[in-house]
């Protein structure tokens, strides 16, 4: 029973941060709650072989990872059939809308935001994994580094690789819809 209740107060301590890793990681809201219980299933599963050579979190982190890269891979299979990207990302347009936007600085965002998820989604898993971690869960390179199994440089150069693909990407993506509002004038 004391077992149960510790797992209880570990769901309870790191829900927030699975479920938030989730959808950064898969770019969808679509069946996170079952992802999540995968997650914590398979925790309680490895909990008493876990050794405490690592922070719990850290054990934690790298199972949701690896949830998020079976959930990749189920959705690639998926795709080839039928589903296309801008599919999985459709959930975004159900967002509150910021109250101090007008209606075409509302669909310039959205816009925006669809294109940072459709650009992100083209990224390697480990450079997506990399730039999710460091940029929207905050952790450090020696965190993401123990997470992946990797060197700290390595992380750093996927980091590095990552954000010069968005920030290409975004540019390009800036640059055509600039030309087709000109040629719009």
């Amino acid at each position: 029973m004391a077992a149960d209740l510790n797992f209880e107060q570990i769901v309870r301590d790191h829900q927030t941060m699975v479920f938030s890793t989730l959808v950064r990681l898969t770019g969808s809201r679509e069946n996170v709650e079952d992802l999540a219980q995968e997650v914590f299933l398979r925790l309680y599963r490895a909990l008493p072989g876990f050794r405490g050579e690592a922070l719990l979190s850290t054990y934690l982190y790298r199972i949701t990872i690896n949830v998020a890269q079976n959930e990749w891979k189920r959705r690639r299979r998926a795709e080839r059939s039928t589903v296309s990207i801008s599919d999985e990302v459709s959930g975004w347009e159900d967002r509150l809308e910021h109250p101090g936007l007008n209606a075409e600085q509302q669909l310039a965002e959205e816009e925006f935001k669809l294109t940072v998820e459709d650009e992100l989604h083209k990224l390697s898993q480990v450079e997506r994994t990399v730039l999710v971690l460091y940029h929207q869960e905050e952790r450090t390179y020696e965190q993401i580094a123990e997470v992946l199994g990797m060197p700290i440089g390595t992380v750093r150069t996927h980091l590095h690789r990552g954000r010069k693909k968005m920030r290409e990407a975004l540019a390009n993506a800036s640059k055509g819809r600039s030309e087709l509002c000109t040629a719009n004038l």
